[in-house]
């Protein structure tokens, strides 16, 4: 006998770990740099250069970057950009991963901290959290149906069945239809306003993508979104004067994907890797051209959801048949959820003297805490504010104020339960700020969240079939014709499996045009010969 099979391609995550490494360290300011008297802006961001598996562990090298912005008394300058790195080297503990296995590593900026010490000499503070990952493909063989010569009964049932289905639904299982690591690149330019002085100098920068959306085209991924630019420069003119300026980039690519259909289920995680800020002479040959280059590092998965049945019992007529099996794992889909939420809150801006103007506000995300409640998935993180302010105090015109938003969202998931896996990425789609009266800020902050959720099930799965002769004893003590009562419980399935005979036999026999029956029926039953 031969079982037909249908294959399932898919994805899981074998094994994962993390763990937090903090940085203590002590920069001198270098000799050609002015004095510092108070620090605006600090930015860091983490760099992994390599990663290498190892039996149960994985070893990850890089770099903390980080940017300091800080105000100096020093006659012609009142702003100073301050770049460095701190390497770093890191053990995961991954229980079962091997020497070949590709691991998927992701390094958070927990917690920066950048201090004065003194005018020449700063503190850095840092956590650094590191989230390592074993993504096997694996394949599972369900078996669809049977061909050979013997007359052999078998039923199928939908596989991954959930308790919590909704409706009395089946949940989905995820087939993996692509998996794939890409990089996007977007370059774009954007010339100041009238209104703005030509650029001497870039002092500080930020790209920040924002509404970022992915559709699925034939054969193609379709993503569109912006990259919010935030600029701090100094002027040309008398004194240098220091300027803000920010504005909207819109983009639309497409990315090429074979195989890819509209109604497939995307699963992608993106971060920033190359990010540019270049200055270039506008049409008059004026030095106000702003030059954006932005690569992203793409993790795309495309899944389908199927509802597949597959063979779950078999019995022989004229033949004994006995099946050998093994537990299988299937990934079944819950869900794939978004959503959006609004922050406003009034920050205080703690200033030497009233504060004229706003001219910076920088966005850092705690890495989101994710949990699960009944019916849904709770995502708690905070939103830290580097707010830059201009004030009438001459001996310190500039000041930063920090403030923390803290935030908690929950999507609904229904039937969802510990132990199933879920992405989330959250993202800062809109931040405004606005000065109002008694040194307080107004601020406004819109977050998207994304999550998909899936669920890995163990069921029998049929390998083979064994066909054995007949007891002959056992067949002989079946009755030619019997008359059988039907029992709570029974079904056409179970009856023909005691007597050896077919469900259809048992349909024509009794005149049936379908599987159902009642408690009390009666049947006539018939021996079935060759």
């Amino acid at each position: 006998m031969e079982i037909i099979k249908e294959n399932i391609h898919m994805g899981r995550i074998r094994a994962e770990g993390t763990v937090q490494v903090s940085f203590d360290e002590d920069m001198n300011i270098p000799d050609q740099k002015p004095d510092v008297t108070g620090i605006l802006l600090q930015k860091g961001e983490a760099v992994t250069e390599e990663v290498k598996a190892g039996n149960d562990t994985v070893t990850i090298k890089g770099r903390l970057l980080y940017h300091v912005l800080y105000g100096t008394n020093e006659a012609g300058c009142q702003m100073v950009d301050l770049d460095g790195s701190l390497p770093f080297e890191e053990k995961v503990h991954l229980p079962g991963t091997a020497m070949t296995d590709q691991v998927r590593v992701e390094v958070q900026v927990e917690d920066l901290t950048i201090g004065m010490i003194n005018s020449r000499k700063l503190s850095i503070q840092a956590l650094l959290q590191f989230n390592a990952c074993v993504e096997d493909i694996y394949d599972e063989a369900l078996p669809v149906d049977i061909r050979g010569e013997e007359q052999v009964e078998y039923r199928k049932a939908p596989v991954c069945m959930s308790e919590n289905a909704v409706s009395g639904c089946n949940m989905p299982v995820a087939r993996l239809c692509m998996s794939k690591r890409d990089v996007l690149r977007v370059s774009d330019e954007c010339v100041l306003p009238s209104n703005y002085p030509n650029v001497s100098g870039i002092l500080s920068h930020r790209i920040r993508p924002v509404d970022m959306e992915f559709k699925l085209r034939e054969d193609a991924l379709e993503i569109s979104g912006e990259l919010q630019l935030s600029v701090i420069y100094e002027g040309e003119g008398e004194g240098h004067p220091v300027r803000a300026y920010e504005t909207m980039l819109s983009f639309n690519k497409t990315q090429e994907c074979p195989g890819v259909r509209g109604d497939m289920i995307p699963d992608i995680l993106y971060t920033l890797g190359q990010k540019e800020v270049s200055l270039k002479p506008d049409r008059d040959g004026e030095e106000r051209c702003l030059q954006v280059e932005v690569s992203f590092d793409m993790n795309m998965r495309m899944y389908e959801e199927i509802r597949p049945e597959m063979i779950t019992d078999v019995y022989g007529v004229h033949k004994d048949v006995t099946t050998q099996s093994h537990q299988g794992t299937l990934q079944g889909l819950l869900g794939s959820v978004s959503g959006k939420m609004k922050i406003t809150d009034h920050v205080a801006l703690s200033a030497t003297g009233d504060v004229l103007q706003i001219l910076n506000c920088d966005v850092e995300s705690t890495v989101p805490a994710v949990s699960i409640q009944k019916d849904g998935v709770v995502v708690k993180g905070s939103l830290l504010l580097n707010i830059i302010c201009i004030t009438g105090n001459d001996e310190m015109p500039f000041v930063s104020c920090k403030a923390q938003l803290p935030y908690r969202y929950v999507m609904e998931v229904p039937g969802i339960q510990e132990g199933d896996k879920i992405r989330v990425h959250v993202q800062t789609e809109q931040l405004q700020t606005g000065l109002m009266d008694g040194n307080e800020a107004d601020v406004r902050a819109v977050l998207s969240f994304q999550a998909i959720v899936f669920r890995c099930m163990e069921t029998e799965i049929i390998d083979r079939i064994l066909v054995s002769d007949a007891d002959k004893n056992a067949i002989k003590k079946l009755p030619g014709f019997a008359i059988y009562r039907v029992k709570p419980g029974d079904n056409l399935w179970s009856i023909g499996k005691k007597y050896h005979v077919s469900v259809e036999d048992i349909r024509e026999l009794n005149g049936l045009t379908g599987e159902e029956i009642i408690s009390g029926q009666k049947l006539l039953i018939r021996k079935q010969t060759r």
